[in-house]
Parts: C-alpha cells; structure tokens; sequence
C-alpha cells in the first residue's frame, strides 16, 4: 500500500484512538498531522505520539492526502466552508460523524472522494467494527486503498449509507451500555472474596462464551434466556428495556439525518 500524508481535523478521542491503533499496527505513512482549536490538546497528543506533526489551521490539514474530518456534526459545515478551498478532487476525504451525508458535504467540497466511517473504540486494540460509505464516484481502486487503510483499526466494511446512524448506537455507542456495568461487577466480586484477577476472568471468560451461545448455539432467544432459571434482577428487566428503548431511540431521532 503506497504511504499517504494523513491530516486530522480534531484532536480528541477517535483521533487519539485511530493513532493508537496505527501504532498497534507499527503502521507507516508519509506523514501524520493534526490540527485541534484547542492547544493543550495538540500538546498532550504529541506528549503521546511525538511522531505527529502539530499545525496551526485546519486549511493546514486539509491539504494532506488523506483528510479526516473527527468532529461533532454540529460545526462540520462550518468547518467545510473554511477548509474546501484547499480540498482538491485528489483528495480522500473522510468524516468519522453521523448525520451529515455525503451528499451534504458534497455541496460544499469540490472533491468527489467523501467517505463517511462510524469508528469504534474498540479500535484503540485493533478490533474496531467499522461500517463505511462511500461517494457514488469513488472508483473501486480508491475504496480498496481506503478499506485497506481503515482495516488497520479492525473489521472495516462498506455499508448503505443510511444504516449508519443504526450501526452508530449498535456498535459506536454499545459498549458504554455495558462497561459500567461489568466493572461494577468487578467490585462486587471483591467483596465476595475474589481477587481482581478472578473477577476479570470470571467476568471475561463468561462473556465470550454468553455471546456465543446466544449467537452460535442454533437456538431461540427465549431458549437461551431460559438455561438459568434463577434470575437476580429479572424484576428489572421491563425498566431496563424500557430505559434503551426511550433512550435509543430517541439518541436515534437525533443523530439521523
């Protein structure tokens, strides 16, 4: 795969998560740099990853080869007006938000090269499940090079544009539904008597085979859910469906386009 320049505009979590990960991966590019509006972040980025290049503008960023767009939709058109005068048609521009569509951007940018990614934290060790979109123009060689690129952080796969916002709360979103919660368990269990690393594996070990006999067993939901007849907290199950229906869905309202 031929080196690229990269260029972030935004310095915060995925940033910090995707660079990780090409770390992980001893991965190389011509160059990384990144623009943020706030200073102590650039300057704790390069504390941690000095190999990046820190610039001044986001019109600075935008001329690499590669430009990733990691910021919250509510500034991204605002964004776009100030950087499209140096996006050319060469550039692969990609938007790591929901709910601005390619076609938005489209509007502004001169370049048909616009690929929209839902990123994962899970990608921070490499096993990110990313779903990817890409422009109508874009020719099968571009989405290859950008595939190739993206699978560094994980399982990158292309999908409808519009299930991206879906796959934004089933897999951006979805582990913060669950790691309170398995670390609360963690503490439980030391006050049981059992070690931190009894607690971890436990809990871990117990995961992994859970998920596969829900999705691997060749049974029904409700045949699974029925292999333990006591239940602790089964009162609570109708108020913790509720709790994700009211707050999904409605999170879904809000981020679709």
């Amino acid at each position: 795969m031929k080196t690229k320049s990269l260029g972030f505009i935004g310095g915060g979590r995925i940033t910090r998560i995707f660079l990780q990960a090409f770390v992980n991966k001893k991965a190389i590019f011509e160059s990384i740099s990144v623009f943020d509006s706030n200073p102590e972040t650039l300057q704790e980025l390069k504390q941690k990853f000095p190999f990046i290049q820190v610039l001044a503008s986001a019109p600075d960023a935008a001329k690499k080869d590669v430009v990733f767009l990691a910021l919250h939709p509510p500034v991204i058109m605002e964004m776009l007006e100030k950087i499209k005068a140096e996006i050319t048609d060469q550039t692969l521009f990609i938007s790591l938000a929901p709910k601005i569509t390619i076609a938005k951007m489209a509007a502004v940018l001169p370049s048909n090269q616009i690929v929209r990614l839902i990123p994962n934290a899970t990608s921070v060790i490499n096993h990110g499940y990313n779903p990817v979109s890409f422009a109508p123009e874009m020719s099968e060689i571009q989405k290859w090079y950008i595939l190739e690129m993206l699978n560094l952080l994980g399982y990158t796969f292309e999908a409808a544009e519009e299930k991206l916002e879906a796959y934004a709360l089933l897999s951006a979103m979805l582990p913060t539904y669950f790691w309170f919660q398995w670390h609360e368990l963690e503490k439980i269990g030391a006050q049981m008597g059992l070690s931190e690393a009894e607690c971890r594996e436990s809990i871990y070990e117990t995961l992994n085979a859970s998920l596969n006999t829900m999705y691997h067993a060749g049974m029904k939901p409700e045949e699974v859910m029925n292999l333990i007849p006591v239940k602790p907290i089964g009162e609570n199950e109708d108020q913790i469906k509720e709790i994700y229906q009211e707050k999904l869905t409605g999170l879904y309202q809000k981020i679709k386009p």
